[in-house]
């Protein structure tokens, strides 16, 4: 049970209303996305402004009361999952996109504002935000700034990092700093904002934030080209760029990754009988040349990778319907069964090698794994199904398995985690992609943000 005496604290500074705990508490608050795990936290605490915010990390830091920063739920590494018994801080009313400034094309948005909501906002000033999630539809960007997501669109427009110019936040001790400014070069001290992009709450929790907006491309055509062997779809991608050619996204889903989303979708879409594997190229231009010149140069050499169907969506209803099913892919597996999904990346030419190790422990430790991602930046999510694995074999052997298929994502120049963070899910693994030393540097990090340890413990470091 909380202490009544904090209880009361807390309550003087948001309200009675915005403090559950008890029965009160709902379930969304006790897990994300990340498989079947979930913790109750002592309380909810549900905050309006960063001042509020600043007191209540005054009261926690004195109490040693861990804070968990929930946005909207989205994560896939178990960063929001209140598993040290602590607080779970919502940022729920933190909905507000502040300014829209068309002429220096940024925006200032509070953290808790849907990714989707602040791109239909910009989209009205003629503007688009172009950092694209799959869950941008109720993921917060503060989430996105805290796992630094980067999603459909990365490869040509950057993750969350590369489009935070400046942030505010409350550190571990309740200090109130700004960091970074809402210019498009800045050399002034250390880059305290790409610090915080990516901490996953661990260092300050994040209450503002400045995004730089770019304008909308004028044309955009889509290909959807099948493959009977994955394999070839996988180094197809490399040669796409080493051409010159600059989609602004290239993705990679297997069938049964699709089939998943289809059905779970209800939708009509018939796969080519033949095509094993597939890859989504959008390409972009604001004439309609440049569109036509780039996607005949992607036919041709993708002949050499033996391609068995490819689709051109040219129209904005065609383009929607196939970005629809694949945004679904990883919210149909979970519905369809329990599994794990593993955030590999890796230099992109390396990706048939990583592929083709994943099915290989797949087959040694004998369970089923569904893969795509973004190929375009080598980044490739693993979802191992748990179909009918036994007890023993889930928790204990699988793990096993997941280290393997991080070590070989290593020795290719890659890292553990592309997007999603790391959670609480991927830190036993931290070992294979830092050294000792690299962690002693940033738990001293963590020291300097938050030397009480109450910001999202156990976590990243």
């Amino acid at each position: 049970m909380l202490d009544q005496d904090i209880i009361n604290q807390i309550s003087e500074i948001v309200g009675q209303q915005w403090l559950l705990f008890g029965d009160a508490i709902k379930e969304k608050y006790t897990h994300d996305q990340t498989e079947d795990l979930t913790a109750l936290p002592l309380a909810v605490v549900i905050p309006s402004n960063t001042e509020e915010i600043a007191a209540i990390v005054k009261i926690c830091a004195a109490n040693q009361l861990p804070i968990v920063v929930r946005g909207g739920g989205s994560g896939l590494a178990g960063a929001a999952i209140p598993l040290t018994n602590g607080i779970v801080l919502s940022m729920e009313r933190f909905d507000q996109i502040l300014d829209i400034d068309r002429a220096n094309m940024q925006v200032r948005t509070q953290a808790g504002v849907i990714t989707e909501v602040l791109q239909n906002a910009v989209a009205e000033h003629g503007l688009l935000y172009p950092v694209d999630p799959a869950g941008r539809g109720w993921s917060y960007i503060g989430g996105n700034v805290a796992t630094n997501a980067g999603g459909l669109r990365a490869v040509a427009y950057g993750c969350t990092r590369e489009n935070a110019l400046a942030l505010k936040a409350v550190t571990g001790t309740g200090e109130i700093i700004e960091t970074g400014a809402r210019t498009l070069k800045n050399s002034t001290g250390y880059d305290l904002t790409r610090l915080l992009v990516g901490s996953e709450g661990t260092l300050a929790i994040v209450t503002e934030v400045t995004l730089k907006l770019i304008a909308p491309p004028k044309k955009q055509v889509l290909m959807f080209v099948g493959f009977a062997d994955a394999q070839n779809a996988c180094s197809a991608v490399a040669r796409i760029f080493q051409e010159g050619i600059q989609p602004t996204a290239c993705e990679f889903i297997e069938r049964s990754a699709l089939e998943f989303s289809i059905s779970y979708l209800d939708e009509t879409f018939q796969l080519p009988e033949a095509s094993q594997a597939f890859l989504m190229i959008e390409l972009s231009a604001n004439l309609q040349a440049a569109i036509d010149h780039d996607a005949e140069q992607v036919a041709k050499l993708l002949e050499q990778f033996d391609p068995s169907d490819i689709l051109l969506a040219d129209t904005a209803t065609e383009q929607a319907r196939l970005w629809r099913i694949r945004s679904n892919v990883g919210h149909a597996a979970k519905i369809n069964n329990v599994y794990k999904e593993e955030d590999t990346v890796v230099p992109r030419a390396q990706l048939p090698q990583l592929l083709k190790h994943v099915k290989a422990v797949g087959e040694r430790y004998g369970f089923r794994s569904i893969c795509y991602g973004h190929a375009g930046d080598g980044n490739l999510h693993v979802n191992i199904l748990r179909d009918d694995l036994d007890d023993q074999t889930w928790q204990y052997e699988l793990p096993r398995a997941i280290r393997e298929i991080f070590e070989e994502t290593v020795r290719l120049g890659g890292t553990i985690s592309g997007e999603h963070g790391i959670g609480s899910v991927q830190t036993p693994y931290l070992d294979i992609a830092l050294s000792t030393h690299e962690r002693l540097l940033m738990s001293g990090v963590k020291q300097a943000f938050d030397p009480h340890n109450i910001l999202n413990p156990r976590r990243a470091i």
